[in-house]
C-alpha cells in the first residue's frame, strides 16, 4: 500500500469512528419522548423521592392501596439504551395528596446510587425516603420489627493484609479471621486480617474535587424528628392466617444501620458488626442511597423492616418466610411518614 492509499485509508477510518460515536450520543427516539415527559411533569412538582430495592418490596408498598398513579403519566422508563433494553422505570402518582416519584434501584451499591442520582438529576425532587427490608443484628430487636436509623456506615470499605501485616492507622477496626479459628488459635489462618476504612465523601457544598473522610452518615434531623412521631404505630404480625410473630413487632428510631454488597448469613459476623458498631440493621443499598442524597444536599431518610436474623438464626434464614412481613410493615411506615411531610 502506497503513502496516499494510506492517507485515504486513514482519513476513511477517522470519519467513520467519528460518525459511530456521533451516532451512539444521540438519544433514541424513546429517550427523548422520556425527557419530555419528565419536563412536563416537573411543572406540576416538586415531588418526594421513593427508593425501593426488588420486587418483594415494591409488591408490598403498591399493594398498601395508597400509591395514586397520575392519570396522564404514570409513569417514565429510563436507563434503556438505544436498542430499546428495558431500563428503570420511574412511576409517578400521589400519597395521602402529596406527590411522589416511585423508583424499584435493584439490588447492591451501586444500583442504589445510580439510581437515587438519576431520580435527583431528573426530577424536581425535594428529598428521598429510601425503604426495603433489611437483615436484624440486635438482640433487643426482632423479625417483624421495623427501625429507622439515625446513622448509616458503609462497612464494605477494606483493607485486606496478610497474616503478620500492620493496619493503616486510619482504619476504624479490624476484623482477625484468626481469631475465629476452631480449635482457637490452632495455627495461622492465611486470610489474615481485614480493616475497616472510610468513605470519600464529596459535597456540592464543600470545596471542589475535594473529599473528606466520612465514617458514620448521618441520616438528615429534621425528617428524624419527623418520624419520630411513628413509633408506637401498628404494625402487621402475621404473614397469612397460619404463620404469625410470636409478638407484636414495633417501630424504633435512632438506632445505627451497616451497609455493604454482602448479604450477611453468619452469626460470628452479625455479632462482630454488633459489638464493633453497634450497628441493629444490614443491608446492601442504605448506605449508597444516604451518601448520595446528601453529596447533593438533599434530605433523606431509611426506613427498613426487618425480615431475619442475618445468620443468627437456628436452621434456614427467615427472610423467605418473613421478608414480605417485614416489607409490608416497612411499606405502612413509609405511608404514615409522608403524611407528616408538609
Amino acid at each position: 500500500m502506497n503513502s496516499t492509499m494510506a492517507a485515504r485509508c486513514f482519513v476513511v477510518l477517522v470519519f467513520v469512528s467519528f460518525l459511530v460515536m456521533s451516532v451512539s450520543a444521540i438519544p433514541s427516539k424513546r429517550r427523548r419522548g422520556s425527557f419530555s415527559t419528565i419536563k412536563q411533569l416537573n411543572r406540576k412538582g416538586p415531588f418526594i423521592g421513593l427508593i425501593t430495592v426488588y420486587s418483594p418490596e415494591e409488591e408490598a408498598f403498591f399493594r398498601s392501596g395508597a400509591f395514586k398513579p397520575d392519570a396522564k403519566h404514570p409513569f417514565v422508563d429510563l436507563s434503556g439504551s438505544n436498542y430499546d433494553v428495558e431500563g428503570r422505570r420511574y412511576r409517578v402518582g400521589k400519597i395521602n395528596g402529596k406527590k411522589v416519584v416511585f423508583v424499584r434501584c435493584g439490588v447492591g451499591m451501586v444500583n442504589a446510587a445510580a439510581a437515587t442520582q438519576q431520580m435527583l438529576d431528573m426530577f424536581d425532587i425535594t428529598g428521598i425516603v429510601h425503604f426495603g427490608i433489611a437483615g436484624n443484628v440486635n438482640n433487643s430487636m426482632s423479625i417483624g420489627d421495623v427501625t429507622i436509623p439515625k446513622q448509616f456506615a458503609h462497612t464494605g470499605i477494606w483493607d485486606w493484609l496478610n497474616p503478620n501485616g500492620t493496619l493503616p492507622t486510619n482504619d476504624i477496626a479490624e476484623l482477625d479471621f484468626g481469631s475465629y479459628n476452631v480449635p482457637k488459635g490452632d495455627g495461622m489462618n492465611l486470610l489474615g486480617k481485614i480493616g475497616y476504612s472510610y468513605e470519600q465523601f464529596f459535597s456540592e457544598s464543600g470545596k471542589p474535587n475535594t473529599a473528606i473522610p466520612l465514617f458514620w452518615a448521618q441520616i438528615s434531623e429534621q425528617w428524624l424528628q419527623l418520624a419520630a412521631g411513628l413509633e408506637g404505630m401498628e404494625l402487621e404480625r402475621c404473614v397469612n392466617s397460619s404463620v404469625c410473630l410470636s409478638r407484636k413487632p414495633k417501630l424504633v428510631v435512632g438506632l445505627r444501620g451497616s451497609t455493604a454488597n454482602i448479604f450477611v448469613d453468619n452469626a460470628a459476623y452479625r455479632d462482630f458488626l454488633y459489638q464493633t458498631y453497634a450497628v441493629s440493621s444490614v443491608d446492601m443499598e442504605s448506605s449508597a442511597v444516604v451518601m448520595t442524597s446528601l453529596s447533593n444536599g438533599y434530605p433523606v431518610i431509611v426506613i427498613r423492616g426487618l425480615s431475619d436474623l442475618a445468620g443468627g438464626q437456628t436452621g434456614q434464614n427467615a427472610i423467605q418466610t418473613f421478608g414480605p412481613l417485614a416489607a409490608r410493615n416497612a411499606a405502612q411506615a413509609v405511608v404514615k411518614f409522608i403524611g407528616y411531610l408538609s
